[in-house]
């Protein structure tokens, strides 16, 4: 990008800087935050596309493949990139925890979308781990720019939580869908043929990530995905137990278990009962 490197394992790019250059796509060693000026073109994640708003941050994973390739002209950026190694925070409480900032997990139009306050607070975030780039390497650097890098990801939590919330209307769309797709499911021979759906089959169908998926329902519904296909099946279990013609083995068998005690289990842990039981006191 043609421009100093100040750290060996963490930088901030500033494109308005930066030369012009040719539009890439390569697969990334580190963690790379996108803040986006302007709507100026897509930008390909894995195999999906995100399409550039004004004050978006897109959040991109170690070893995921970024960029587009386009050699017609060289172009000059807008907006700016925090970049930074894995190495930067092993052994330290954000390398313990950087699993729980699931957004870098996120794909297809799932990015975060700023207000004019927040994008201050992320630019504010921006300038502190400048400012230690810039100051001399010492004993403190490491602590105070991993801090700041925390800082920055635990904001970005908050207004992730908070688009939740501002898109309800479209959650609520998603919840629709993703009850469908549960309907469909086990209405058909999926379950008997390959078992329980999985969190990252229902999220394919909906064209969102396992983990955007999961943490849309635990905001809207306080339950997880996998509390969600758990809750249909017994549900479905349910309908089947009544059928007297079928022995519960039966029922564990055509609902994907292969081990009917695993099927007893999981359902008395949720309904109190078990499915013998539950036949019993409804007939």
């Amino acid at each position: 990008m043609g421009q100093e490197t100040l750290h060996p394992l963490v930088s901030i790019i500033d494109f308005s800087k930066a030369e012009p250059f040719y539009y890439f796509r390569m697969q990334l060693g580190f963690y790379a935050i996108f803040l986006k000026d302007l709507k100026c073109g897509d930008m390909v994640y894995g195999l999906n596309t995100y399409d550039y708003e004004e004050g978006t941050l897109i959040f991109v994973a170690p070893n995921q493949v970024y960029g587009f390739e386009d050699k017609s002209e060289k172009r000059q950026g807008k907006g700016k990139a925090l970049l930074f190694h894995p190495d930067l925070i092993h052994g330290t409480a954000l390398g313990r925890n950087i699993k729980e900032y699931t957004f870098f997990s996120y794909e297809v139009n799932e990015a975060l979308h700023l207000s004019t306050r927040e994008r201050a607070i992320i630019s504010d975030c921006f300038d502190k781990i400048s400012y230690e780039l810039e100051h001399a390497i010492d004993s403190h650097s490491k602590t105070l720019i991993v801090s700041y890098i925390e800082l920055f990801l635990n904001y970005s939590k908050r207004f992730y939580e908070r688009q939740f919330i501002t898109r309800s209307h479209v959650n609520k769309d998603v919840l629709s869908r993703f009850e469908k797709v549960l309907n469909d499911y086990f209405s058909s021979d999926k379950p008997s043929e390959v078992g329980l759906p999985s969190v990252s089959y229902c999220a394919g169908k909906l064209f969102l990530s396992p983990n955007y998926l999961g943490d849309l329902l635990k905001k809207e519904t306080g339950k997880s995905a996998q509390e969600h296909i758990q809750l249909k099946m017994i549900e479905v279990a349910k309908e089947k137990i009544f059928d007297p013609e079928k022995s519960i083995s039966e029922v564990a068998y055509e609902l994907g278990f292969k081990h009917p005690q695993h099927f007893t289990r999981m359902f008395k842990k949720n309904t109190g009962l078990s499915p013998n039981e539950f036949r019993l006191m409804n007939q």
